[in-house]
């Protein structure tokens, strides 16, 4: 009785706390110019979903009525490669130095994760050095899959070496699954199931290569709650062991891959989630993600109240709020508190 009223004590002081401002470390810019290319190529709707409008001072104003300090971009699906390297090469490009661009006027609030232009592994990496070490890139964002080239794959182990080299700071987010079951899933968009099972499946290849084992400076984020991973990683783990033991499988190294593994709450929709979550990883690898402009502004606003309430009426993780909502972010990313107030 007495541990749980000093547990609501400290929620209660915690719940007056002024908290520092939020860090957004899912969100997009669509560029006018990636709208124009895609419709030049018929994919608009390719993964299903309108690509909705954006301009920085919309995003501002969504950020200052949100309570949002910092908002960490990111390109939007699809992967703009359609058999032609040096084209993926100038839309990436292109990409990758507007953001530098807002990063440069709007310091204090615009940072991003770089584009690459796979599945042309070499060219990736000549993007992530130039955006890393020229632009000043937070991070690089990365596909699920580039055209049937999935996280994980022998072909980018190079990639990964590279982005270890610079203790690089990985956003993950699901793009069409390639090859696609059209004809199974055809009256929802991508988004409502296709697009978690696809995250589960990149990152399952991922830790069946262990690949955040042997590469161990990257924190990879893994988007949208962690997807279907905290059911998905039990059942894993009792198959894995029956395949090791018939020798079918190589061992893993489960621990040390999922503690580089942090966790986006976009598409946040309810409390028992983040419990499910919690299964799998701790609250200093959860982080604030608002997946901003796919949903309107007023519905984005209500989902992080909904989340802060949730959080600060949770006596387990009410002292946890700052850490998740902005500090897990700021260290994650090397972002000076005071530049966000």
């Amino acid at each position: 009785m007495m541990k749980k009223t000093v547990s609501l004590l400290v929620c209660l002081i915690v719940a007056l706390h002024v908290y520092g401002q939020t860090v957004d470390v899912h969100c997009h810019n669509v560029l006018p110019e990636f709208k124009t290319f895609l419709d030049a190529h018929n994919a608009s709707m390719e993964e299903t979903f309108p690509l909705p409008d954006w301009d920085e001072t919309k995003h501002l104003k969504f950020m200052e009525m949100a309570d949002i300090g910092t908002s960490i971009l990111s390109m939007p699906a699809p992967q703009p490669y359609y058999g032609d390297t040096e084209e993926c090469q100038r839309v990436v490009r292109e990409y990758n130095e507007r953001c530098a661009e807002l990063k440069s006027r709007y310091p204090d609030k615009f940072r991003f994760c770089a584009s690459l232009p796979l599945p042309d592994v070499m060219a990736a990496i000549r993007e992530a050095v130039y955006a890393l070490d020229s632009l000043g890139a937070d991070g690089i964002k990365l596909a699920t899959n580039s055209r049937g080239q999935y996280l994980g794959d022998e072909a980018l182990d190079t990639l990964m070496s590279v982005l270890n080299e610079r203790n690089a700071v990985i956003v993950l987010h699901p793009h069409r699954p390639t090859p696609y079951a059209e004809n199974v899933v055809k009256n929802i968009p991508l988004a409502m199931y296709e697009y978690p099972a696809e995250t589960t499946r990149a990152v399952v290849n991922m830790i069946v290569r262990n690949v955040a084992v042997r590469y161990p400076n990257l924190k990879i984020i893994v988007p949208h709650c962690g997807s279907f991973l905290p059911l998905a990683i039990p059942r894993m783990k009792s198959i894995h062991t029956a395949m090791v033991a018939m020798n079918v499988m190589q061992p893993i190294d489960w621990e040390r891959n999922l503690e580089k593994f942090y966790y986006d709450l976009a598409g946040y929709s309810n409390f028992e989630v983040i419990k499910t979550l919690l299964t799998i990883t701790g609250p200093e690898h959860l982080l604030y993600g608002s997946d901003y402009p796919y949903l309107s502004t007023n519905v984005l606003i209500s989902a992080k109240e909904r989340l802060l309430s949730d959080l600060r009426n949770d006596t387990t993780l009410c002292k946890y709020v700052d850490m998740i909502m902005g500090e897990n972010a700021r260290k994650l990313f090397n972002i000076n508190i005071n530049t966000t107030k």
